[in-house]
């Protein structure tokens, strides 16, 4: 007896979440003894709890397809819906949605806090006596899911192309410093990453001769703003010019913060940024050079910009997402699929799982070994790991009339069979 299928996205888009859900769809069609309608949670959980769920199976081929170069999460939207332990009504609801469409099978695909939903509603099924298999997927930029060893995950799917975006964009920025210096002798360049320094590290990429006079400084580099100007006018008394990347989480001192459904400081909606902090404070102390400090932040283009994604990256994400298919299959409920690396120098990963409740809200951190003596820089060793991710190539995205051509579902909805709901969370607003 066949069962029906939903697949959702939550929190923040990469480049390849696509190329996950591709491979999803795509490798349910595989087994259409097993697997009946496969619907799209629109906006993620907060699609499953309003009903709103797309209908994928009914889709073109070829724009299914397309999803591997249909970049963020346009395709089935996301959300930053954050299920919490006490909002029973909600997980209620949820069980209430899987049986009115005889849901069997939930994949989610996310970063920290997704797994742990995924991870609460399997648990929910066991304890509600629901015929329900839940398996993670994971995704962020971040690369910040697992754990320190590196034996629940290698690298989510995600960071691979949001670290050829730094590689490439510094090496971009470079060549403008190099001819802008007189005037502006110091760019500040602002980098994703909330407390984990692997989107800045990644900046690296672009100089691992280190020919450049390139200064990075993650959350972890625990140094002081005071201590940046220093190291940027010692830097320019040696080049006369210096890029600076910084995290955004880097610590600057207040900087009006917003925070988002899961706690986490939003920092696109905050007052200010470290990289204006970080340039006006370079420009009020003064600079060892004519000119001044400038700055730009990079946005949401490091999370979408599909030119920038890497081959290796589009691929593992696709092949993680069939992953995910084949544990509902033959392993059951509770589990993440992962990515794995094989030791050795040439570079090769397995795909396997992990338990939800091992990843569930996991967080791992950037390794203290992989931060230079300098606390600006990284070492050859993170480089040798983050290297092969980024891929050798660029990917091949279709054009039509000169515009990309993404991935376009067709709106159609699964019909609703249960009354309107107010989602716990928005009950006071």
């Amino acid at each position: 007896m066949t069962k029906n299928v939903i697949v959702a996205q939550s929190g923040g888009p990469s480049p390849v979440i696509n190329s996950s859900l591709r491979g999803i769809i795509e490798t349910c069609r595989m087994f259409p003894d097993k697997f009946g309608k496969v619907y799209g949670g629109w906006h993620g959980i907060e699609g499953v709890l309003n009903e709103e769920l797309l209908d994928l199976s009914s889709q073109n081929y070829e724009e299914i397809a397309l999803l591997r170069n249909t970049p963020a999460a346009g395709s089935i939207g996301t959300c930053r819906y954050k299920l919490k332990d006490k909002q029973q009504k909600d997980f209620q609801r949820i069980m209430e949605v899987f049986k009115a469409h005889n849901i069997g099978y939930f994949f989610y695909i996310g970063g920290n806090d997704s797994q742990h939903t995924a991870f609460k509603v399997s648990e929910l099924a066991k304890t509600r006596g629901l015929d329900l298999i839940a398996v993670g997927v994971p995704k962020t930029i971040d690369n910040d899911v697992g754990d320190n060893e590196f034996k629940l995950i290698d690298h989510t799917p995600g960071y691979g192309s949001v670290a050829r975006y730094w590689s490439h964009i510094i090496q971009n920025a470079n060549e403008e410093n190099m001819g802008s210096s007189p005037a502006d002798p110091v760019l500040v360049i602002q980098a994703m990453g909330r407390k984990i320094g692997y989107i800045p590290a990644a900046a690296r990429l672009a100089d691992p001769g280190r020919t450049m006079p390139l200064q990075i400084y993650m959350a972890e580099s625990k140094v002081s703003i005071d201590n940046l100007v220093d190291n940027v006018n010692d830097q320019l008394k040696k080049d006369g010019r210096c890029i600076v990347v910084v995290s955004e989480g880097f610590d600057v001192g207040g900087i009006g913060e917003v925070k988002d459904a899961f706690g986490h400081t939003s920092f696109g909606s905050s007052q200010n940024s470290a990289c204006q902090t970080v340039v006006n404070y370079l420009n009020n102390k003064g600079l060892k050079a004519r000119g001044a400090a400038r700055g730009q932040v990079m946005g949401t283009d490091q999370r979408h910009t599909t030119t920038y994604a890497s081959i290796v990256d589009l691929d593992e994400a696709y092949k993680v997402g069939q992953k995910a298919v084949e544990i509902a299959l033959y392993e059951g409920n509770g589990w993440m699929a992962t990515i794995l690396r094989e030791p050795g120098i040439i570079y090769n990963v397995r795909y396997d799982k992990v338990p939800l409740e091992k990843v569930a809200l996991s967080e791992r951190t950037f390794p203290e070994k992989w931060i230079a003596q300098s606390r600006y820089d990284v070492t050859d060793e993170f480089l040798a790991y983050v290297r092969p991710l980024i891929g050798e190539d660029w990917p091949s995205v279709p054009m039509i009339n000169g515009r990309q051509r993404f991935a376009r579902l067709d709106m159609k909805f699964a019909i609703k069979k249960l009354p309107v709901y107010q989602l716990e969370a928005y009950e006071k607003q």
